[in-house]
């Protein structure tokens, strides 16, 4: 029998930049448990590398921004 249970995790980023704009950062991931795997195992993973994916970008992002000014 196979497992067809999946897990989805989204997280958002909006920065401020001022002058009334902003820059929005969203990520989401969507993956099926693995073997042996419960679902808050499977959330816990899955949300780790959101999370880590969207700190990675909000930095580089940063970076930029910084270049980028005057």
């Amino acid at each position: 029998m196979t497992n067809n249970t999946s897990v989805r995790v989204a997280l958002e980023f909006v920065r401020n930049l001022g002058n009334y704009e902003s820059i929005r950062i969203s990520i989401g991931v969507e993956d099926s448990l693995r073997q042996n795997e419960t679902v808050d195992k499977a959330t816990e993973r899955v949300y780790t590398f959101v999370e880590n994916k969207l700190i990675e970008k909000a930095n580089e992002i940063e970076a930029e921004l910084k270049g980028n000014k005057k």
